[in-house]
């Protein structure tokens, strides 16, 4: 009989490890939630929903999660996750399957599309399935920590704010873990776009953020970017509504598995986005 290659043996051992270590995560998310309790409901009418976009987040989404959990419940926040799966490759959406059947359908709820279909569509699909008064945009790679979830609600409350940004570039904000080019990068897309549009945000390329439902669905009716100028032109079009926004400093961690899905072709179409906006706004 003949013997198998040795990179077949090795690929299998590896989505072997992979697996095992995704399942001990839920392991001990299922731990954690038996010592906290199910996720209380708050005194509040507000709840807040979660929109999670997922593109090979497989071993990103367990940790993100329960550690979204965790944060609503210590805070007494109502709260829904809403993963937005563009056919992952990887069995993204499998995770997500897990994590609903451990959490329940009311905590976790998903959308799977077709294929990869564009950031900013990701929002608005996952727009139309959520149940709360208020949304959070945020990535689902760990890169935006949920610790500072309770400073952005609190900025909402205490400023009467439509929107309420995390920015990097602002307030003692900062970013961890990237080399130059990535850094030069983004400090010259937030250049161009603050010397083209004058947003009166310190971040206008950030992506954590949180609104009241009622504005982001005003926003997004006049929103047409797909990709990752979308974040660019909601706050665009929030100031340009007279919706009041607030920020917040952040920290943020480049991810730590996977890799990062910002390519040239990101690029090219940030900057055509940026000057349709200009031309347009």
């Amino acid at each position: 009989m003949r013997c198998p290659p040795v990179r077949d043996k090795r690929s299998s051992l590896q989505q072997e490890w992979k697996t095992r270590r995704v399942h001990t995560t839920a392991v001990a998310m299922v731990a954690t939630r038996s010592q906290t309790g199910s996720v209380p409901s708050s005194s509040s009418a507000r709840k807040y929903s979660v929109i999670l976009p997922t593109y090979n987040e497989r071993d990103n989404l367990p940790l993100t999660t329960w550690m979204l959990v965790r944060t609503f419940q210590e805070h007494d926040l109502d709260f829904e996750i809403v993963v937005v799966d563009d056919s992952s490759p990887d069995g993204t959406l499998a995770v997500a399957k897990m994590l609903q059947g451990l959490y329940g359908k009311e905590v976790v709820r998903i959308l799977s599309r077709p294929g990869k279909m564009g950031l900013g569509t990701a929002y608005m699909d996952g727009l139309r399935m959520i149940t709360g008064t208020h949304v959070i945009l945020m990535d689902a790679d760990m890169s935006h920590h949920p610790k500072y979830i309770p400073d952005l609600v609190q900025k909402m409350e205490e400023g009467d704010h439509d929107v309420v940004s995390g920015t990097r570039y602002g307030l003692g904000g900062g970013v961890a873990g990237w080399d130059l080019f990535r850094k030069l990068t983004s400090r010259v897309a937030n250049f161009l776009a603050h010397t083209l549009l004058s947003p009166g945000v310190t971040d206008l390329t950030g992506s954590y953020r949180l609104f009241t439902k009622a504005a982001l669905e005003d926003i997004m009716k006049e929103v047409t970017s797909k990709g990752y100028v979308f974040q660019m032109e909601v706050i665009v079009r929030a100031r340009l509504k007279g919706y009041s926004v607030g920020e917040v400093p952040i920290t943020f961690v480049d991810r730590i598995y996977g890799e990062s899905k910002l390519g040239s072709g990101e690029i090219v179409s940030y900057l055509i986005g940026l000057v349709n906006l200009f031309l347009t706004t």
